[in-house]
């Protein structure tokens, strides 16, 4: 058994202008041109209603609408230290103008310090700083409720460093020499600030 279906506004229209037209054919009576664009006309689909915004909470209290906030910028990409850059960092002969230890700190506290601390070296023109995160042997570096695992900061902190809150600060960074402290520490070099 088959159902039946509705008919569309356009087979309506069709419908009633075929209804209201229909006579007796006689060689006299031909459809003229208005009759077509009459039927174009009727037959037609109405034009699509057009887009409204998403209301905001604010347009259904009855205030004015708020206007909507531009995105920020994407965040700028990191890239990694230059090559001779590396080279004079790992031969003592560029100057590290601040270091921050993050030892014996919790993530939080740590995250917290690391913060402020780049915005200060970048506030002070400071263009390559040493950030100690520790290899993560000593039993201090334990996170509470996962024993046995070690060195949390030193994965973490490169995590941090890659978020869009810092990227404007970070340039770039990349492991140190051996002799600032290789697996446990980063060379981090910073943008030069801008002035707004």
């Amino acid at each position: 058994m088959s159902r039946r279906r509705t008919l569309t506004q356009g087979e309506r229209a069709l419908w009633t202008y075929v209804t209201r037209h229909v006579a007796p054919m006689s060689p006299r009576l031909a459809v003229t041109e208005e009759d077509l664009a009459l039927l174009s006309a009727e037959i037609a689909p109405p034009p699509p209603p057009a887009k409204r915004p998403k209301a905001k909470a604010a347009d259904k209290a009855g205030t004015a609408p708020v206007a909507e906030t531009p995105k920020p910028p994407a965040a700028p990409p990191l890239v990694p230290l230059e090559r001779r850059l590396r080279q004079r960092l790992a031969r003592g002969s560029h100057t590290i103008e601040a270091v921050l230890d993050l030892h014996g700190m919790r993530q939080i506290e740590a995250h917290e310090r690391l913060r402020r601390f780049l915005m200060a070296a970048q506030a002070g023109g400071s263009a390559v700083v040493l950030v100690v995160t520790g290899k993560g042997g000593a039993a201090t570096d334990v996170t509470p409720g996962h024993p046995g695992e070690r060195g949390v900061l030193r994965r973490v902190v490169p995590h941090w460093l890659r978020l869009p809150d810092l990227r404007g600060i970070v340039l770039g960074f990349e492991e140190a020499a051996q002799h600032h402290g290789g697996g446990g520490a980063l060379y981090v070099r910073l943008r030069k600030r801008r002035d707004t």
